[in-house]
């Protein structure tokens, strides 16, 4: 999010009846400003369903498709409610926060907004309805947890599922996203963390939980050796444009204006997405003699996650350099640093979120600098880089500790994991009594 947001809409989460006792008519939204961010908005959750749910439901096998499908939907619905319920008011309420301050109210919000009780009809933020930016970000919250799906995909009870992404929205998410955007006081903000849409609150987070997913469950019964290749490829294909048009709503949008940044976040998030698919075709054509379907996905999918952290602050250039960097380094941890490690990362959450937005949070450092063609304020490219490496490995830490502990008590009330017969026989059928293919 821009650095200025908190300004924005810090007066109508905390003072609603301000504007409405002043002897002044209420300001009225702009409209372009508010058209866009319901188009941003829709687009966003035009990601999570069902963009993510077939980009992830055609790399299953067959018999696990509606598996996938229903976490996606299922996570959707839970997380909305959550958002509503005390989501928002954790991320965003910035009560006892004050810069070079460190509170409890650095690391998290209070429940002063809790089911938005101080959500007006006129609450503006900015120059459009808070009501938006409310769901807007809600989608944020949605697609994050959703995310982490591909890392335990095919042996995850349902169950257990939902308790676990309730349980690591609230004490992983909520605090990561107040942390980086809830503004002065808040811990990574001061730290001065550039991360415009998500590199570090979406990405970073729900890859570092999903490789702590994948080890916790243990590696689905016959990996490596029994071939467990993607069972429609066409599914896939058509959920990655679907995320890398969607996209332009996560990275644009974070503008909160329809301005010159959501302009040039459009441009520089399609230039590094073109140039992670290319570089991630180029290297797998070089390596394995042959491109694939799923390497171009995957190459879509590095890009658009490696320019998050910099849409609005990098140039057309900074974000080729980004973009062609994360297709490469993705590609090579998505295959040949997973197999010599030996994790079972499903669908490769971790190869490609968390190292994506590694790869984009740390040279976001880099190509926010003026001199460097940005449109940030950075002066000291090294000093820079040193902040976004914090900001990188305090999320790391943060993420995987909370993410073990939460991943272990849902596990002493509830089994985690599916058992052997459920497994071979297919979560679609074990879990919910349904086929996805009646022939």
């Amino acid at each position: 999010m821009v650095r200025a947001l908190p300004l924005l809409f810090s007066a109508a989460v905390l003072l609603p009846g301000t504007v409405l006792a002043s002897p002044a008519a209420p300001p009225a939204p702009d409209s372009g400003d508010t058209a866009w961010m319901l188009t941003a908005t829709a687009l966003v959750l035009f990601m999570v369903i069902p963009g993510l749910a077939l980009f992830y439901a055609g790399m299953v096998r067959s018999k696990n498709i509606l598996s996938v499908l229903m976490q996606c939907f299922a996570i959707t619905g839970l997380i909305s409610v959550a958002w509503v319920a005390f989501g928002y008011s954790l991320a965003f309420d910035t009560t006892g926060m004050q810069a070079g301050t460190v509170n409890l109210g650095s690391f998290i919000g209070t429940l002063d907004n809790a089911f938005l009780r101080n959500l007006g009809k006129d609450s503006l933020v900015g120059e459009f309805p808070e009501s938006v930016f409310i769901t807007f970000q809600m989608t944020f919250a949605i697609i994050t947890p959703a995310l982490i799906v591909g890392a335990f995909a095919e042996r995850m009870r349902f169950s257990a599922m939902l308790v676990f992404m309730l349980l690591w929205f609230t004490a992983v998410y909520a605090p990561v996203a107040h942390m980086v955007w809830a503004g002065d006081g808040a811990l990574m903000w001061d730290w001065g963390v550039l991360d415009f849409a998500g590199g570090t609150v979406v990405h970073i987070n729900a890859g570092v939980a999903g490789l702590v997913a994948a080890l916790v469950l243990g590696k689905r019964r016959g990996y490596p050796g029994t071939p467990m290749p993607p069972h429609n490829l066409g599914y896939t294909l058509v959920g990655a444009a679907m995320l890398w048009v969607g996209w332009f709503g996560f990275n644009a949008g974070s503008a909160v204006a329809a301005d010159e940044t959501a302009g040039m976040a459009m441009l520089v998030t399609q230039v590094a997405t073109a140039a992670a698919a290319l570089g991630w075709m180029a290297i797998e054509w070089i390596t394995h003699g042959k491109p694939s379907a799923l390497g171009i996905a995957s190459g879509v999918v590095a890009g658009l996650v490696a320019i998050t952290p910099a849409a609005g602050t990098a140039g057309p250039v900074g974000a080729l350099v980004i973009g062609f960097s994360a297709g490469v380094i993705c590609f090579f941890c998505a295959t040949t640093l997973k197999r010599r490690l030996g994790y079972d990362d499903s669908l490769d959450v971790f190869g490609v979120h968390a190292v994506g937005g590694i790869v984009g949070a740390l040279l976001t450092g880099v190509f926010a600098a003026p001199a460097l063609g940005g449109f940030g304020e950075v002066a000291d490219i090294p000093a820079q880089v040193w902040i976004q490496a914090k900001g990188v490995g305090f999320t790391i830490a943060y993420t995987t500790v909370v993410t073990y502990v939460l991943l272990k008590l849902v596990g002493l009330v509830l089994p985690l994991r599916v058992d052997e017969e459920q497994e071979a026989e297919g979560l679609d059928l074990a879990l919910h009594n349904e086929r996805g293919y009646n022939l």
